[in-house]
């Protein structure tokens, strides 16, 4: 199962460049997390400083 960024992201783009399998982008005013790419590492949860990923 992947993981989802919810509205709370600031858009700081911590999570992207920690992710592995490059499956966070930007889209408009915020990140978003390909559930077809994530491996479900949660490697982003953990960067995140306003805790706004978490598994889908």
């Amino acid at each position: 199962m992947a993981h989802v960024i919810s509205e709370e992201c600031i858009n700081c783009g911590a999570c992207e460049p920690v992710c592995p399998v490059e499956a966070i982008s930007e889209q408009g005013d915020v990140r978003v997390i390909d559930a077809a790419t994530c491996t479900d590492c949660a490697a982003c949860v953990d960067t995140c400083p306003v805790d706004a990923i978490s598994q889908a």
